[in-house]
């Protein structure tokens, strides 16, 4: 079967931690590391619960506030560093409005409930997917395969039809396991130049 659609994951790959100087000073500040303080925002028990949408994402963070011995008010600028480094890659936006043209386009992303808000106000990137699938919202987190399934029968396409690109081997493992091309995303020149080897016919291990 030809290639019909091509499915981005969001964080790690269009958003990245440019600059992780913010982050680092920060933890610095809480008596914390980065990678500490990493685990705590993205690996807590909380954070997948949010992820799932159990929690709403302000009840993740209130657990951050307390973890931390913040106060509320304070949050704000902890998510103001921490968030800070972080860079839209716009031209690769810009690359998936032109495959938008002639394939459909989807967003896959383990996120938070407020994801959505981000994609159509703070960072607006939203008119450039047909399908748009966070996981707070369905329930679902890669590399469950269940989240997969979900994002093709919503493109109305086979796994086969497919191209997956992500930061994590273990969803890129997921997805080839029923059968999707995928694309484990190191930077974008490798990950845009292995898409246009798959989207003209040269399909690689």
């Amino acid at each position: 079967m030809s290639i019909q659609a091509v499915i981005w994951d969001f964080g790690g790959v269009l958003l990245r931690t440019e600059d992780q100087s913010r982050r680092v000073e920060l933890a610095r500040r809480l008596g914390q590391n980065r990678a500490s303080l990493e685990k705590l925002v993205f690996e807590s028990q909380t954070s997948l619960l949010a992820s799932l949408g159990i929690i709403p994402v302000e009840a993740h963070w209130q657990a951050i506030s307390q973890a931390l011995g913040l106060h509320e008010e304070q949050m704000d600028e902890f998510r103001a560093d921490f968030w800070g480094g972080d860079i839209l890659d716009y031209a690769l936006i810009e690359s998936i409005r032109v495959l938008r043209g002639k394939y459909k386009t989807a967003l896959l992303s383990n996120a938070f409930s407020d994801l959505r808000e981000v994609i159509t106000h703070r960072f607006p990137v939203i008119d450039a997917f047909d399908e748009v699938v966070i996981s707070a919202e369905v329930g679902l987190v890669k590399p469950d395969q269940l989240i997969y399934h979900l994002a093709m029968d919503r493109l109305g396409i086979q796994p086969s039809e497919a191209v997956f690109i992500d930061d994590f081997i273990q969803n890129i493992e997921a997805a080839q396991a029923i059968g999707l091309y995928t694309i484990h995303f190191r930077n974008p020149e490798q990950a845009q130049a292995e898409l246009e080897q798959l989207l003209n016919g040269t399909h690689f291990a």
